[in-house]
């Protein structure tokens, strides 16, 4: 019997090596040959991956080799131009400094294809080792991570290596939750207009550069209505003036004390409606360090506190909210587009509650809807430490 012809190759070529290991070589869908990525040490081996690329071809998720040789640092570059229209000016700078300085110089000059999870896992590792904090980590490995993820969206590689990587955990820290006196302390203490852009941070919940950002038009003393659309941020040195934090522009209802107060100080502002609420002596918008130490920590001291922040203002401003009126509540008066936010990085459970629901749950599990002296509704402590839109 005639030996059994051997079939005909109907996709690519083989061709063997002086080695002794064979080559595939196969057309693209643009029909120029590519070489494999590797060598065989059969043709049968050879013939099973001309066979899975066909495939790959025909299903369309073949992607071409000479796209995933273009380097980090190019691709970064591109990666930024293209996204930085629909970021803040503070994003911007955040993500040119963390890729002219931690990514590109350990990874800059690599291919994108040539990234693999441990390539991350070690550039995360040499990160940790430098002494550099888990924050300043965290932020450059998302800066890669959505640098890779587009990579992958158009094509030049067929997964991310930003996949699997232990990131180092971020020390828990609480914001210090003071009671509405204690703001109250504070803002007496506060030399003026200053007190009022403090009272604003506590009773309002305003961001520090929210506050900053404060103009006369935004001030509807009539309907006691205050706009917040505007925030103060600074970017490399640069003070920018922006959208608040994602977008989220919000009309907020002020104490009626604290309207009168900002009306009177607008009778003697100078200035159009664009002016600005608060300056420095020069009539300068306000930078958040030089304030800090001029304005709000002799404010602390004054008022016998320690350890407070402009930012614990506000923490403590969802905390008396969320206690009061609910999550959802304090999501709005924050800022908030997503209530969890809320719950994860401010409103704290106030002091003494647990001992009312355990008087409560007494009352309860003898059969009764309330223990006598317990609190309804949402009526005032006696200290009123959780109330909202106390005076100042």
């Amino acid at each position: 019997m005639a030996p059994k012809r051997r079939s005909r190759r109907t996709f690519g070529r083989v061709r063997k090596l002086p080695s002794g290991r064979f080559q595939a070589r196969y057309p693209g869908p643009d029909g120029v040959l590519r070489p494999a990525d590797r060598t065989f040490a059969t043709s049968t081996d050879a013939d099973r991956w001309l066979m899975r690329k066909r495939i790959e071809i025909e299903e369309g998720r073949w992607l071409d080799p000479a796209e995933g040789q273009t380097t980090v640092r190019d691709w970064a570059a591109r990666w930024l131009a293209a996204v930085a229209p629909q970021l803040k000016h503070k994003t911007q700078a955040s993500y040119r400094s963390l890729i002219n300085s931690r990514i590109n110089p350990a990874l800059g000059d690599r291919e994108l294809s040539s990234l693999r999870p441990i390539t991350v896992t070690e550039w995360v590792a040499a990160m940790r080792t430098e002494g550099l904090s888990p924050s300043r980590i965290r932020q450059a490995y998302r800066v890669l991570s959505q640098i890779m993820a587009s990579a992958v969206d158009n094509d030049l590689i067929p997964q991310t290596p930003c996949r699997g990587v232990r990131l180092p955990r971020m020390p828990q820290t609480e914001p210090h939750i003071v009671t509405p006196l204690e703001a109250s302390r504070i803002v007496r203490s506060a030399a003026k207009p200053h007190d009022l852009l403090i009272a604003l941070l506590a009773f309002a919940g305003l961001r520090v550069g929210e506050a900053f950002a404060l103009r006369r038009s935004d001030v509807d003393v009539a309907g006691g209505f205050l706009l917040v659309d505007e925030n103060l941020a600074e970017a490399n040195g640069a003070l920018v003036f922006d959208t608040p934090k994602s977008h989220q522009k919000r009309l907020l209802r002020l104490a009626p004390s604290l309207v009168k107060r900002l009306g009177s100080y607008l009778e003697v502002l100078p200035g159009g409606e664009d002016a600005l609420l608060f300056t420095t002596p020069a009539g300068k918008p306000l930078r958040y360090n030089q304030w800090r130490k001029a304005y709000f920590d002799p404010a602390v001291t004054a008022a016998g506190l320690t350890d407070v922040t402009p930012h614990d203002l506000r923490a403590s401003h969802g905390t008396w909210v969320a206690d009061r009126y609910g999550v959802m509540t304090a999501a709005h008066r924050l800022g908030h587009s997503n209530a969890s936010v809320t719950t994860r990085h401010y409103a704290r459970p106030v002091a003494g509650r647990d001992d009312q629901v355990a008087e409560a749950s007494d009352a309860w599990f003898s059969g009764h809807d309330e223990a006598k002296g317990a609190r309804r509704g949402h009526d005032d402590d006696d200290d009123g430490s959780a109330g909202v839109l106390a005076r100042v």
